[in-house]
């Protein structure tokens, strides 16, 4: 089984987090017997989904929105991408709480786009020293503090639901919409 895990980052905070999620259901897949081959790629130098199983799509979040390289895949394979099972996951802002049924990540277009069978978010994480300047005002202004907001064991836990999900449905059969 061939698996993607596409991602957009600015700082690498995100594609630390795509590394994991890839690393995860790899080893999960292999511990119920099906041989996985897992790809992290920044979400710009795709250039094909051929020969893909599934696509896990994920992007750093500013100001409420993905970085363009993610929303450009997400539009751009969208035929390709709402025949493969896909999932979605964003990075940021920091991690905050949020309402119920609020996204501080707008995701409807990309979700439309796919078909995704689920959006996660989670938290990031700030370094002012790696922020570009207008990053660094919208932190200071939104009074937020340096630290890692990942959790850890959530992206493991959700990589490990997500190669669940695979073991049972057989590659390269479309999915449900």
């Amino acid at each position: 089984m061939r698996i993607l895990v596409a991602v957009a980052t600015r700082h690498g905070a995100t594609r630390e987090i795509a590394e994991q999620i890839a690393a995860t259901a790899a080893i999960t897949l292999e511990e119920t017997g099906i041989a996985a081959q897992v790809e992290v790629l920044d979400a710009g130098c795709v250039t094909s989904l051929a020969g893909y199983d599934a696509v896990v799509l994920g992007s750093a979040v500013y100001l409420g929105h993905w970085l363009d390289s993610a929303r450009r895949l997400a539009r751009e394979y969208q035929a390709e991408l709402r025949r493969l099972p896909v999932w979605l996951f964003s990075s940021g802002p920091w991690g905050q709480k949020t309402r119920p049924g609020s996204d501080p990540a707008d995701v409807s277009d990309v979700l439309t786009d796919t078909f995704a069978r689920e959006h996660r978010l989670f938290g990031g994480r700030i370094e002012r020293a790696r922020l570009h300047f207008p990053e660094r005002a919208v932190v200071a202004a939104l009074r937020v503090t340096d630290g890692d907001y990942r959790d850890w064991p959530v992206i493991r836990a959700w990589a490990r639901e997500i190669a669940g999900h695979l073991a049972v449905v057989p590659a390269g059969e479309e999915r449900e919409r």
